[in-house]
This record gives C-alpha cells, sequence and structure tokens, in this order.
C-alpha cells in the first residue's frame, strides 16, 4: 500500500471525487447503460418530444418510455414541461450530451478498432450546446 499512497502523492493537483460525486456519476452511468434509453436521449438531444413520439422513434411502447424517461428524470438526466395535458421533454443540459457523445465516441472507436486520440487533444469530440440546456 505505501507504494501506490507514494505515487498518487508525487502527483500535486491529483484529488480523488468525493464519495456522492462517486455515487451520483455512477447512478448516471448505470441508467445509460440501457440501450433503449440511450436512444431517447439521443432523440431528447436534438429537441424536445413527447413520449408518442419518442416511443416511435426508438421502437418501445409508449408505457415502457414513460417508466424510462420517468427514471431518466429522477436521476436528473431529463426535464419535463407540461403543456395542458402533455409533457414535452428535453435534455436536462449540455453534460448529458456530453456522457451520451463520449460513449458513443468510444463505442465506434472500439468497434472499428481506431486508434486512441492524443491525450492532449481535448477538442477531438468537442460538440455543440443543446438547444434550450
Amino acid at each position: 500500500m505505501a507504494y501506490s499512497e507514494e505515487m498518487h502523492t508525487s502527483i500535486s493537483d491529483f484529488q480523488m471525487p468525493n464519495e456522492e460525486q462517486v455515487h451520483l456519476a455512477a447512478e448516471s452511468l448505470r441508467l445509460l447503460s440501457d440501450p433503449t434509453r440511450m436512444k431517447i436521449l439521443w432523440a431528447l438531444l436534438q429537441g424536445e418530444s413527447s413520449v408518442a413520439c419518442l416511443a416511435e422513434l426508438v421502437g418501445a411502447t409508449p408505457t415502457t418510455v414513460s417508466q424510462h424517461l420517468a427514471k431518466l428524470r429522477l436521476a436528473g438526466l431529463v426535464k419535463g414541461r407540461r403543456e395542458g395535458t402533455f409533457v414535452y421533454y428535453s435534455a436536462a443540459d449540455v453534460h448529458v450530451r456530453r456522457l451520451l457523445d463520449e460513449a458513443l465516441f468510444h463505442a465506434d472507436h472500439a468497434d472499428r478498432d481506431l486508434p486512441d486520440h492524443p491525450s492532449t487533444d481535448i477538442s477531438v469530440h468537442e460538440t455543440q450546446p443543446v438547444a434550450g440546456a
């Protein structure tokens, strides 16, 4: 153990995330691990949508989409706007886009066996902010 402690103390700005940050990040990633939820989020990143429209886009029943949206809303990944009897959903913020973009870019690199990017090039997968976020 002493070796690993020394290794990290030699990095001047090394800091572990706190437990709450780790818990919340893990929960967000757990929710993103479902293909239907990823499709729902991708559709919402393109713009606001209703349950019925999302159901058609992702090939699921409105009931299933509604259940997924409830979980995503509780995790803070989507937000809803009520208009009369309808609720229109959208991605919560630009962080949702970045999470999904990076997951999909990583999958593309793994699928096509593409090389990693230089660690100094953080602009490789820059995205535009989510409209309304």
